[in-house]
């Protein structure tokens, strides 16, 4: 173990997780087995090896299929309330286990040890949902027109619900999906990124307890390793439901190969999130929304801040609270409290973040906080850089693409519709945030004229809260 993993209680985190130094990355509940080729995970807080996973083959994959399959017939029986109640030990059990899967979070994929705790919260959150959804999966009774006849509607579960997450939130992700699967009826078969695979085998392992405990069947809650794993989820039509999470390049892959078999898809992919800064917005309000949806998570969420549009007339005041903000950001280990901005998940990350600010420059930007990759003493992963500032037009190429990296585009605009026509003039949509005091900009903002991403704030950053409504 290395000295950030001893000092901030890593190796006592894991042995709580269940992970050991080579882990079977297929599971049906209780029962783990792997047979395929074995990767390593690596922490990008300081390059160390955490573990090993033995990924699944197709073999395995299929006999995980088996389970829970079967496990579906005998699940969707067991009355609503029942599944909800089990739902909500499981939730009990995140909470038991909420510091430690927080720690792993943290190092595994390297986003602040705040925001781990606050992802299993989130997973905590989602199962008390589920649980009151439970006693809530009402239908409708209709009149007719025939004579001593009634319509009524009812839903039923629809099998086996396919879950393929991204290594930036990578454990929530998979819970929001697989408790509402849960409630509903259905069973899951989770794929986690070959990024973060070690998350995915420590939430089997915490809720194992509670499958057992109550005898639920063997493949209600499956997981699978590997990217092969990805694509048999995509091509399996005993899979009537896929929930994938990732790169926009990739979900159209998945989109594709699912409709190709007339399956279904729910798709969470990138965003381009933009801020408006109006003549009429309070600077000190938005320091924090902008600051904290620039770097957060080292800019890799898919609502972080990527484009601030900021009237002219406030331009060059909200540019220097800026980069006396930045000046102040500390960057470094994510599981030491004192630090803001820790590592990128790895090095091809960096180097995305890099060739985007040359981009950047070949276009014609101007950059206001430099950028770089930051070396020395307690960054040897190579993954850390610098939050940076770059002025540019709205049209340009790498303004257009998102790149998932602390880069954050300004730009300026004098009316206020001007500014909503940047704002949604990307191709991507997800979440967007204007901060003003004046109403009538607060209104047009929210309204059919205004943002027409998922999400539309007022007077808060957009990296608060998350949608699947996106604009594709």
């Amino acid at each position: 173990m290395t000295t950030i993993a001893k000092s901030f209680g890593i190796e006592l985190a894991l042995k709580q997780l269940g992970i050991e130094a080579l882990n079977d990355g297929t599971s049906t509940g209780e029962n783990n087995f792997a047979n395929g080729k074995i990767i390593e995970s690596y922490s990008p807080a300081d390059g160390a090896l955490i573990a090993k996973v033995k990924t699944s083959t197709k073999e395995d994959y299929e006999k995980a299929m088996q389970k829970a399959t079967e496990a579906f017939l005998e699940w969707r029986l067991i009355p609503a309330p029942r599944r909800g109640e089990i739902v909500r030990q499981m939730g009990d059990e995140l909470r038991k286990f909420k510091e430690p899967l927080g720690k792993l979070v943290s190092y595994e994929m390297g986003k602040s040890l705040q925001e781990g705790y606050g992802e299993v919260q989130e997973m905590i959150d989602i199962c008390d949902f589920a649980v009151g959804l439970s006693r809530q999966l009402y239908g409708l009774t209709m009149h007719s027109e025939r004579p001593m006849h009634r319509m009524y509607e009812q839903y039923h579960p629809i099998g086996t619900v396919g879950i393929i997450s991204a290594f930036n939130f990578p454990v929530a992700v998979w819970s929001w999906n697989a408790m509402i699967a849960f409630v509903c009826g259905d069973v899951a078969i989770w794929k986690p990124s070959s990024k973060v695979p070690l998350c995915g085998i420590a939430c089997q392992n915490i809720i194992k307890t509670v499958l057992k405990r109550n005898n639920v069947p063997e493949g209600v809650s499956c997981l699978v390793t590997g990217n092969e794993s990805g694509d048999l989820i995509n091509n399996d039509a005993r899979i009537p439901l896929v929930s994938f999470t990732g790169s926009t390049r990739i979900g159209r892959h998945v989109s594709k190969t699912v409709a190709e078999r007339f399956g279904n898809t729910i798709l969470e992919l990138g965003g381009n999130n933009a801020i408006i800064v109006s003549e009429h917005a309070d600077i000190s309000m938005v320091l924090v929304g902008a600051v904290f949806g620039a770097v957060g998570t080292a800019g890799q969420r898919c609502t972080s801040t990527r484009r601030l549009i900021i009237h002219e007339s406030v331009y060059d005041k909200t540019i220097s609270v800026l980069k006396n903000a930045y000046g102040q950001l500390k960057i470094g280990n994510p599981l030491d409290e004192n630090n803001h901005v820790g590592p990128l998940i790895d090095k091809g990350a960096v180097q995305e973040y890099l060739e985007a600010i040359e981009k950047a420059k070949k276009e014609g930007a101007t950059i206001v906080v430099e950028g770089g990759v930051v070396e020395g003493t307690g960054f040897e992963s190579g993954c850390y850089v610098k939050p940076c500032i770059i002025e540019a037009e709205n049209h340009f190429d790498i303004v257009q693409t998102e790149t998932f990296a602390p880069i954050l585009y300004v730009m300026k605009y004098s009316k206020i519709e001007e500014a909503i026509a940047m704002q949604n003039g990307v191709p991507q949509g997800l979440s967007s945030s204007i901060f003003t005091n004046n109403m009538r900009e607060m209104e047009l903002f929210l309204s059919q004229s205004g943002s027409d991403c998922g999400i539309a704030n007022v007077n808060i950053g957009n990296a608060t809260i998350r949608t699947r409504l996106r604009k594709e």
